[in-house]
């Protein structure tokens, strides 16, 4: 007795190779921040001279208590890199999060510098009451 097949031809199991087509829109969608080349800048100490004003050391640990609370862990480490950099002369990429510094008043360019303070301030009063609960509590100086 012959062996009927079922189907006449090839009877690979493996399905044909195709190129897959690219997703709509992925040749338009932008590269992240976090991938692009980033230009190297050597940033310089911002100094200020307030004498009113509460300020900190990068290594205090005020700065990763309440700053990373307010502006978040990223842009915290893009703090501390920037102002060792500017307190050692040295140079390093443009941070992804400089704009927040910015914002924080951390950081201004000026003339293509880029200016990063050494001794990191107290949060104002409007930051300290966008804190959570917890934070806004132990906070120093904050009336009980």
């Amino acid at each position: 007795m012959d062996q009927v097949t079922a189907a006449p031809g090839n009877h690979d199991s493996r399905p044909p190779v195709v190129e897959s087509a690219p997703q709509p829109g992925a040749a338009a969608k932008p590269i992240r921040a976090t991938a692009r080349q980033r230009a190297i800048i050597t940033p310089l100490p911002w100094e200020t001279t307030n004498d009113d004003i509460i300020t900190y050391p990068t290594d205090h640990p005020y700065i990763r208590r309440y700053w990373t609370a307010t502006i978040g862990p990223g842009a915290v480490a893009d703090l501390l890199r920037l102002a060792t950099a500017a307190q050692r002369g040295r140079s390093l990429r443009r941070p992804t999060h400089l704009h927040v510094l910015v914002r924080a008043n951390l950081a201004h360019s000026e003339n293509g510098h880029v200016f990063v303070r050494t001794r990191i301030p107290q949060l104002t009063d409007i930051q300290v009451r966008l804190l959570p609960p917890d934070l806004r509590r132990t906070h120093p100086g904050m009336a009980r």
